[in-house]
Protein backbone atom coordinates (compact mmCIF):
# COMPACT_ATOMS: atom_id res chain seq x y z
CA UNK A 1 0.00 0.00 0.00
CA UNK A 2 1.50 3.15 -1.04
CA UNK A 3 2.08 6.01 2.09
CA UNK A 4 0.62 9.35 1.89
CA UNK A 5 4.55 10.81 2.86
CA UNK A 6 7.41 9.29 1.75
CA UNK A 7 9.39 7.80 4.90
CA UNK A 8 12.61 6.02 4.13
CA UNK A 9 14.97 3.97 6.06
CA UNK A 10 17.27 6.88 7.20
CA UNK A 11 14.09 9.21 8.45
CA UNK A 12 13.37 5.80 10.39
CA UNK A 13 16.59 5.61 11.94
CA UNK A 14 16.74 9.44 12.90
CA UNK A 15 13.61 9.08 14.40
CA UNK A 16 15.13 5.74 16.45
CA UNK A 17 18.04 8.32 17.89
CA UNK A 18 15.73 10.90 19.00
CA UNK A 19 14.01 9.26 20.65
CA UNK A 20 16.30 6.90 22.22
CA UNK A 21 18.13 10.62 23.07
CA UNK A 22 14.83 12.00 24.54
CA UNK A 23 13.64 8.93 26.57
CA UNK A 24 16.19 5.73 26.20
CA UNK A 25 13.16 4.31 24.21
CA UNK A 26 14.72 1.69 21.79
CA UNK A 27 12.59 1.36 18.64
CA UNK A 28 14.46 -1.62 17.30
CA UNK A 29 13.31 -2.65 13.90
CA UNK A 30 9.72 -3.75 14.16
CA UNK A 31 7.88 -0.27 14.80
CA UNK A 32 8.49 1.59 11.37
CA UNK A 33 4.64 1.13 10.52
CA UNK A 34 3.85 2.67 14.14
CA UNK A 35 6.13 5.24 13.73
CA UNK A 36 4.49 6.25 10.32
CA UNK A 37 1.20 6.44 11.40
CA UNK A 38 2.07 8.67 14.63
CA UNK A 39 4.37 10.82 12.58
CA UNK A 40 2.11 11.34 9.51
CA UNK A 41 -0.16 12.86 11.57
CA UNK A 42 2.48 15.52 12.37
CA UNK A 43 3.20 15.98 8.85
CA UNK A 44 0.02 16.98 7.81
CA UNK A 45 -0.69 19.17 11.19
CA UNK A 46 2.38 20.99 9.86
CA UNK A 47 1.34 21.17 5.78
CA UNK A 48 4.70 19.21 4.89
CA UNK A 49 5.53 16.55 2.69
CA UNK A 50 7.14 13.71 4.55
CA UNK A 51 8.88 12.94 7.62
CA UNK A 52 12.22 13.87 6.45
CA UNK A 53 10.69 17.25 6.17
CA UNK A 54 9.07 16.76 9.65
CA UNK A 55 12.40 15.94 11.03
CA UNK A 56 14.11 18.86 9.52
CA UNK A 57 11.81 20.60 11.16
CA UNK A 58 12.20 18.89 14.33
CA UNK A 59 15.76 20.35 14.17
CA UNK A 60 15.20 23.94 14.18
CA UNK A 61 11.75 23.78 16.66
CA UNK A 62 11.62 25.08 20.06
CA UNK A 63 10.92 22.31 22.75
CA UNK A 64 7.05 22.38 21.99
CA UNK A 65 7.66 20.98 19.27
CA UNK A 66 9.84 18.21 20.89
CA UNK A 67 7.47 17.47 23.57
CA UNK A 68 4.92 17.08 20.76
CA UNK A 69 7.37 14.26 19.02
CA UNK A 70 7.98 12.09 22.39
CA UNK A 71 4.04 12.26 23.31
CA UNK A 72 3.30 10.96 19.93
CA UNK A 73 5.63 8.58 20.07
CA UNK A 74 5.44 7.13 23.70
CA UNK A 75 3.36 4.14 24.14
CA UNK A 76 0.42 3.88 26.89
CA UNK A 77 -0.66 0.94 27.29
CA UNK A 78 -2.71 0.39 30.77
CA UNK A 79 -5.72 -0.49 32.98
CA UNK A 80 -6.55 -0.57 36.30
CA UNK A 81 -5.82 -3.24 38.41
CA UNK A 82 -3.73 -4.25 35.72
CA UNK A 83 -1.47 -7.41 37.15
CA UNK A 84 -3.53 -8.00 39.94
CA UNK A 85 -1.26 -10.09 41.98
CA UNK A 86 1.10 -7.04 42.71
CA UNK A 87 -2.11 -5.14 44.67
CA UNK A 88 -1.85 -7.59 47.29
CA UNK A 89 1.50 -7.76 47.79
CA UNK A 90 1.25 -4.02 48.65
CA UNK A 91 -1.56 -4.59 50.97
CA UNK A 92 0.11 -7.46 52.66
CA UNK A 93 4.43 -6.56 52.47
CA UNK A 94 4.41 -2.92 51.77
CA UNK A 95 1.43 -0.59 53.68
CA UNK A 96 2.60 0.01 57.24
CA UNK A 97 0.19 -0.66 60.28
CA UNK A 98 2.51 1.50 62.68
CA UNK A 99 0.86 4.41 62.07
CA UNK A 100 3.91 5.47 59.65
CA UNK A 101 2.77 6.98 56.13
CA UNK A 102 3.28 4.98 53.10
CA UNK A 103 5.22 6.83 50.34
CA UNK A 104 4.87 5.18 46.66
CA UNK A 105 6.10 6.11 42.86
CA UNK A 106 4.07 5.06 40.52
CA UNK A 107 6.36 5.78 37.22
CA UNK A 108 5.18 5.49 34.06
CA UNK A 109 1.88 6.36 35.19
CA UNK A 110 0.39 6.81 32.37
CA UNK A 111 -3.25 8.25 31.69
CA UNK A 112 -3.45 7.48 36.07
CA UNK A 113 -5.39 4.12 35.84
CA UNK A 114 -2.01 2.72 38.11
CA UNK A 115 -1.76 5.07 40.54
CA UNK A 116 -4.98 5.93 41.43
CA UNK A 117 -5.65 1.69 41.26
CA UNK A 118 -2.84 1.82 43.74
CA UNK A 119 -4.93 4.83 45.82
CA UNK A 120 -7.80 3.01 46.26
CA UNK A 121 -5.75 -0.26 47.86
CA UNK A 122 -4.09 2.08 50.24
CA UNK A 123 -7.31 3.74 51.16
CA UNK A 124 -8.64 0.57 51.63
CA UNK A 125 -6.01 -1.27 53.45
CA UNK A 126 -5.00 1.77 55.86
CA UNK A 127 -9.11 2.35 56.44
CA UNK A 128 -9.11 5.52 55.45
CA UNK A 129 -6.82 7.13 57.28
CA UNK A 130 -6.04 10.67 56.91
CA UNK A 131 -2.39 11.16 55.66
CA UNK A 132 -1.73 7.33 56.08
CA UNK A 133 -0.64 7.49 52.45
CA UNK A 134 0.65 9.73 49.20
CA UNK A 135 1.34 8.49 45.61
CA UNK A 136 4.20 10.50 42.97
CA UNK A 137 2.95 9.41 39.61
CA UNK A 138 5.26 10.97 36.76
CA UNK A 139 5.21 10.27 33.23
CA UNK A 140 7.10 11.68 30.37
CA UNK A 141 4.51 12.19 28.27
CA UNK A 142 2.42 15.48 29.08
CA UNK A 143 -0.77 14.82 27.02
CA UNK A 144 -1.45 11.79 29.34
CA UNK A 145 -0.58 13.79 32.63
CA UNK A 146 -3.50 15.98 31.46
CA UNK A 147 -5.47 13.37 31.28
CA UNK A 148 -4.48 11.32 34.49
CA UNK A 149 -4.62 14.80 36.56
CA UNK A 150 -8.84 15.32 35.20
CA UNK A 151 -9.38 11.98 36.46
CA UNK A 152 -12.34 11.26 34.01
CA UNK A 153 -12.72 7.53 32.15
CA UNK A 154 -14.92 6.31 29.94
CA UNK A 155 -17.08 3.45 31.45
CA UNK A 156 -15.63 1.04 29.09
CA UNK A 157 -12.06 1.68 30.91
CA UNK A 158 -13.43 1.25 34.61
CA UNK A 159 -14.56 -2.76 33.85
CA UNK A 160 -11.77 -4.10 36.37
CA UNK A 161 -13.08 -1.98 38.82
CA UNK A 162 -15.40 -3.74 41.82
CA UNK A 163 -19.37 -1.90 42.00
CA UNK A 164 -18.25 -1.37 45.16
CA UNK A 165 -14.95 0.55 44.18
CA UNK A 166 -16.79 2.48 41.81
CA UNK A 167 -19.65 3.53 44.83
CA UNK A 168 -16.71 4.40 46.67
CA UNK A 169 -14.26 6.57 44.67
CA UNK A 170 -15.87 7.61 41.25
CA UNK A 171 -18.81 9.78 39.97
CA UNK A 172 -20.94 8.86 37.71
CA UNK A 173 -21.49 11.42 35.21
CA UNK A 174 -24.67 12.57 33.57
CA UNK A 175 -25.50 14.88 31.12
CA UNK A 176 -22.53 15.83 28.97
CA UNK A 177 -20.66 13.58 31.40
CA UNK A 178 -22.78 10.24 30.56
CA UNK A 179 -20.91 7.18 30.04
CA UNK A 180 -18.04 8.41 31.90
CA UNK A 181 -17.14 8.55 35.71
CA UNK A 182 -14.72 10.95 37.86
CA UNK A 183 -12.51 9.93 40.19
CA UNK A 184 -12.98 11.77 43.66
CA UNK A 185 -11.35 13.89 45.60
CA UNK A 186 -10.53 11.25 48.78
CA UNK A 187 -8.49 9.85 46.42
CA UNK A 188 -7.14 12.07 43.79
CA UNK A 189 -6.01 14.63 46.45
CA UNK A 190 -3.28 11.70 47.64
CA UNK A 191 -1.52 11.58 44.08
CA UNK A 192 0.91 14.30 42.96
CA UNK A 193 1.10 14.11 38.82
CA UNK A 194 4.30 15.43 38.03
CA UNK A 195 6.32 15.09 34.36
CA UNK A 196 9.59 13.30 34.69
CA UNK A 197 12.02 11.74 32.30
CA UNK A 198 13.95 8.91 33.56
CA UNK A 199 16.60 9.68 30.93
CA UNK A 200 17.17 12.97 31.98
CA UNK A 201 20.36 13.74 34.71
CA UNK A 202 18.33 15.21 37.08
CA UNK A 203 15.34 14.50 38.96
CA UNK A 204 14.48 17.09 41.11
CA UNK A 205 13.06 16.43 44.62
CA UNK A 206 12.50 12.60 43.47
CA UNK A 207 16.29 12.31 44.06
CA UNK A 208 15.81 13.08 47.88
CA UNK A 209 12.44 11.20 48.62
CA UNK A 210 12.37 8.19 50.25
CA UNK A 211 9.81 5.53 49.04
CA UNK A 212 7.99 2.70 50.23
CA UNK A 213 7.47 0.96 46.92
CA UNK A 214 8.27 1.82 43.44
CA UNK A 215 5.95 0.48 40.78
CA UNK A 216 7.82 0.71 37.46
CA UNK A 217 5.92 -1.88 35.33
CA UNK A 218 6.56 -2.19 31.31
CA UNK A 219 8.49 0.78 30.89
CA UNK A 220 11.51 -0.81 31.06
CA UNK A 221 11.05 -2.83 27.85
CA UNK A 222 11.30 0.11 26.10
CA UNK A 223 14.77 0.10 27.05
CA UNK A 224 18.19 -1.80 26.10
CA UNK A 225 20.16 -3.37 29.11
CA UNK A 226 22.78 -0.51 29.94
CA UNK A 227 19.83 2.29 30.02
CA UNK A 228 18.06 -0.60 32.22
CA UNK A 229 20.96 -0.94 34.48
CA UNK A 230 21.84 3.19 35.09
CA UNK A 231 17.77 3.37 35.88
CA UNK A 232 17.81 0.75 38.03
CA UNK A 233 20.66 1.91 40.29
CA UNK A 234 19.46 5.35 40.32
CA UNK A 235 16.46 3.82 42.12
CA UNK A 236 18.11 1.81 44.91
CA UNK A 237 18.84 4.71 47.44
CA UNK A 238 15.15 6.00 47.03
CA UNK A 239 13.99 2.67 48.99
CA UNK A 240 13.21 2.67 52.50
CA UNK A 241 15.01 -0.20 54.23
CA UNK A 242 14.75 -2.71 54.57
CA UNK A 243 11.32 -3.34 53.11
CA UNK A 244 11.10 -1.67 50.35
CA UNK A 245 9.97 -3.20 47.42
CA UNK A 246 9.96 -2.64 43.27
CA UNK A 247 7.17 -4.20 40.88
CA UNK A 248 7.96 -4.58 37.54
CA UNK A 249 6.18 -5.75 34.57
CA UNK A 250 4.97 -9.42 33.64
CA UNK A 251 7.34 -9.53 30.69
CA UNK A 252 10.16 -7.63 33.06
CA UNK A 253 13.34 -9.58 34.05
CA UNK A 254 16.49 -8.00 35.62
CA UNK A 255 19.09 -11.04 35.88
CA UNK A 256 21.13 -8.19 34.52
CA UNK A 257 20.56 -6.32 37.65
CA UNK A 258 21.48 -9.04 40.46
CA UNK A 259 24.13 -6.57 41.89
CA UNK A 260 21.20 -3.51 42.71
CA UNK A 261 18.11 -6.20 43.05
CA UNK A 262 16.96 -9.36 43.93
CA UNK A 263 13.80 -11.02 43.03
CA UNK A 264 10.86 -12.18 45.48
CA UNK A 265 8.79 -13.80 43.05
CA UNK A 266 5.77 -12.01 41.18
CA UNK A 267 8.26 -10.01 39.27
CA UNK A 268 8.76 -7.97 42.47
CA UNK A 269 11.70 -6.97 44.40
CA UNK A 270 14.23 -5.72 47.08
CA UNK A 271 17.22 -3.69 46.82
CA UNK A 272 19.84 -6.72 47.12
CA UNK A 273 22.04 -6.37 50.59
CA UNK A 274 25.01 -4.73 49.72
CA UNK A 275 23.96 -2.58 46.98
CA UNK A 276 23.06 0.73 49.04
Amino acid sequence: MAREFSFTQADYERVATHLYRIAGIHLGDTRKEMVYSRLSREVRRLRLGSVGAYLDHLDKAGQHEWTRFTNVLTTNLTSFFREQHHFGILAEKVLPHDGRPARIWSCGCASGEEPYSIAMVCDETLDGAQGAFSILATDVNTTMLQEAEAGVFDKERVENVSPERLRRYFFDGSGAFAGKVKVKPVIRQQIDFRMLNLMHPDWGKVAAEQFDAIFCRNVMIYFDKDTQYQILKRFVPLFKQPHGLLFAGHSEAFFNAKDLFTPMGATTYKVTRGAV
